[in-house]
């Protein structure tokens, strides 16, 4: 997981946190970021990612948490 130690993290680096996450935990270079807003000291990913679901492609959407800090606090996903 990545950590970033400024003060507190910008849009741009709280998108990358996401990608990079996301990137990993689902196996895929597509990620789909559609918000990137902050809301009570924390910053909130949404999006889509393709998945795999028994060799049928589907659409997932997801929710990242993240704290001041860039680190992922909780995450949610589920099937378009």
């Amino acid at each position: 997981m990545v950590r970033y130690m400024a003060k507190e993290i910008s849009t741009e680096t709280a998108q990358q946190i996401a990608v990079e996450y996301l990137k990993k935990r689902k196996n895929t270079e597509t990620i789909e970021i559609s918000v990137v807003e902050q809301k009570d000291k924390v910053w909130i990913i949404r999006g889509t990612c393709p998945i795999d679901l028994e060799g049928h492609p589907w659409a997932e959407k997801f929710e990242l948490i993240i704290d001041k800090k860039g680190k992922i606090r909780s995450t949610d996903f589920a099937l378009l």
